[in-house]
This record gives structure tokens, sequence and C-alpha cells, in this order.
């Protein structure tokens, strides 16, 4: 009997423990299910369905509020997302070289000794200016020959006229004055050919009329001129020397115009010629410049295997130096896209491409996906439809506005 009774309170103390253990797990599970039940109770002691504002509120925190004045006075530009073109572009290798065209080997004209030099590389020339002296033995000849042929002529001149004036009185005879006719006009040849020696040494109508009033020492000085306004880039002349005819003295250059040599590979050929609207980027603080091809060789080039494109461009303050490598930028064809907008309507949000959706009291940012651009514009694959109105410039005041906050991607 007393063994039963043993029995029968270690079953019940075992069911006792079975049921607390029950209502215990019950009341656990009812403690964390108690946030997600469908009604809440605040603090005013009022019940409140889910927070199904949650997502609209982050939305609404990027939100920028602004007021139509203040979008005047801030200069905001806001546009309609349309269609348009873009300029696609290719890049190739280049180098900056003298315009042969404004360059000048300097030789001179006959021999001789240098007895003056005025000029070193790197000095700025004008059209005319003496560069250096020398004395020639050569010219001193031709001088004297072409100052001795005009002697001549005067003598056979007065000679004719006074034996014309007898010719016509009939006091000599017509073959004495023949003869007298011939030898002037010999004479004048004579004088003709010596001029135009000096004339193919450089000398001009000026320099021949002051010819006879210079001094006889000066008959051998030789002047070495610029042609035209321009840079020494070359000197090969020292004091002393003595230059032939067939030496270049100097070799200048008018750096206010200089060529590009693009690099044009042979799979590129077909899409670039005459005419296209070019890029040329230098660098090291050298702003861009815009130019055109002028043409294209027809030829490519053993070495490299490629062929030249020839751009021209202005370089008036001299910054575009030959010799320097640059990257040209052709525009080879225009595209037409759906939805294009200015690269200004474009910011970088958290790495993530954002423009600013004109709405009701502001702006909303919206992320948007990229695809082709040019210089100045991007095509918007998704993100802004044709039609939206948008912050084409000004949008970094947005930016600014709205922080550093998350922008939610709804797309």
């Amino acid at each position: 009997m007393k063994r039963r009774k043993t029995i029968f309170l270690v079953v019940t103390t075992l069911v006792g423990i079975f049921l607390v253990a029950i209502v215990t797990g019950n009341l656990v599970k009812k403690t964390i299910d108690e946030p997600k039940a469908e009604h809440l109770q605040d603090s005013d002691g009022q019940n409140h369905g889910p927070d199904k504002h949650a997502e609209k509120d982050d939305v609404n925190a990027n939100f920028v509020k602004i007021s139509e004045l203040a979008i005047k006075e801030e200069g905001i530009t806001v546009s309609v997302a349309a269609p348009g073109k873009l300029r696609v572009t290719a890049t190739f290798p280049g180098e900056i070289v003298i315009n042969p065209d404004h360059m000048a080997h300097i030789v001179p004209r006959m021999g001789g000794i240098v007895i003056e030099v005025r000029k070193k590389v790197g000095d700025q020339v004008s059209a005319g200016e003496v560069m250096a002296i020398m004395a020639s033995k050569e010219l001193a000849v031709t001088k004297a020959n072409y100052l001795a042929t005009i002697k001549r002529l005067e003598l056979a001149t007065s000679n004719f006229v006074r034996f014309e004036s007898l010719w016509q009185k009939s006091a000599v005879p017509e073959k004495q004055y023949l003869e007298i006719k011939t030898a002037r006009e010999e004479a004048e040849i004579e004088k003709n050919s010596a001029e135009q020696k000096l004339r193919a040494l450089g000398f001009n109508e000026k320099l021949l009329q002051r010819l006879p009033e210079a001094p006889a020492d000066s008959l051998s000085r030789y002047e070495i001129a610029a042609p035209f306004q321009g840079t020494v880039i070359q000197k090969h002349i020292t004091l002393g020397e003595m230059l032939k005819d067939d030496t270049t003295a100097f070799v200048i250059a008018d750096l206010s115009s200089v060529w590009v040599y693009v690099y044009i590979y042979p799979k590129d050929l077909p899409n670039i010629r005459s005419g296209q609207n070019v890029i040329i980027s230098v660098g090291n603080g050298v702003l861009n410049v815009q130019g055109r091809v002028e043409n294209v060789d027809p030829i490519v080039g053993d070495n490299t295997r490629s062929a030249i494109a020839r751009v021209v461009l202005n370089n008036p303050d001299g910054k575009l130096r030959p010799g320097l490598f640059v990257t040209a930028k052709i525009s080879v064809e225009n595209i037409d896209v759906p939805v294009v907008v200015p690269k200004t309507a474009l910011k970088n949000i958290e790495n993530k491409t954002v423009t600013f959706i004109r709405k009701e009291g502001g702006f909303e940012p919206k992320i948007v996906k990229r695809g082709r651009v040019d210089n100045s514009h991007v095509e918007i694959l998704s993100g802004l439809q044709a039609g939206e109105r948008f912050a084409s410039d000004g949008s970094f005041i947005l930016r600014a506005e709205m922080g550093k906050s998350n922008v939610t991607d709804d797309h």
C-alpha cells in the first residue's frame, strides 16, 4: 500500500512539472509575438495598424522642398526630358609638329666669313630683321660690276643722245650713229643683267637705289635677314666661320600656327574624314583645343602601320609646343537616343547616379541608369522618361539641400 502511494506521488510530480513547462512556453511565445500583433497600442492608449508609412517616410526624407521663388533665385534650370543626338567620339594618339608652311631654312645666297651673329635659339625675329652679317668677296665683285655697268650705261646714253642730234642734222654718218645706238643698248643689257644678279641675292629696289652712294667698305657686307616673323628654333652659324652658299645658318618657324599629326589605325580609317571636329587634349594644365581634320593621308606608314590625319591649330600663346604628345578625340558619328540630358543634370550620391525630378513643392531625387556619353550630354536608359521635368542645371544646390540622405532605388 505504501509503495502505491509513493508511485502516485512521483507520477503526480512529473505531470505537474510538464504542465508548468507548457504554460511557461505559451507565455514566452506570447511575449515574443506581441510586437508583431496586427494592432499596436501606443503610449496614448490607442490602437494603430501596422506602420504602412515607414517606407514612404524614408523617401520623403529625401524630397527637397523648395519654392518657385527660390528656384529662380538659385538659378536652377528646369527642362523637359526629350530625345536627342549624341556625338560619338573615338580617341587616338597624336603629336604636335611645326607647321611646315610656316617654317624657313635660312641659307646664305653666297659664301663668306661670318663677322656678326645677332640671334640665338629661342629669339623672336620680325620680317626683314638682320640675323647675321657676312663678309663676301663674291658679293663685293658682284656689286662692283653692277656699279660699273651703271657708269657705262650713263656714258653710252650720253653719247647716244649727242650722236642722235648730230645724225638728225646729217652731221655724222648713219653707220656711226647706229654703232653708238648699239653700244648704248648693250650697256643697258649689261646693267640689267648685273642688277638681276643682285636681286637674286636678295637686293630689293630700295637697296639697289642706295648702292651707288654706299661707302666702298660696305661692298662685301652681306646681311642674312628673316623672311617673316617667327622664332629661331635652330642655329648653325658661329662668329668667324666660313659659310658656303648651301649651309643652313638658321631655321625659324612661326609657331602661332601648329599642326597635329593624329595617328589613325587601319580599322578606324573608314570612320575618319576631312571636316570632322577634333578635341585635342595636351594635359599639363593646357586647356583643350578644338579643331577640324584638314585631310587624311592616303598612304599607311610602313613603320607605324597608321595613316596621319592632319589638324591645323592656332597657337597664339605658344602653349602648344611642337614635340608634345597629345590625345585627339574625333567625332565619328551622331546617333539618336530616346532620352538625353546634359551632364550637369546628374549627380553622384552614394555611388549612384541621380537626377532631380520636378514635383509639386520641390524636387524628388531619382536614380537613373546611364548609357552612352559625349562631351556634354548623357543617354538615360531608365529612371527618367521623355516628357518628365528635371533640374538640368543647378542640381548641385539640390544635392546640398538633400545632404547625405540615402536614395531609394524604386526601379
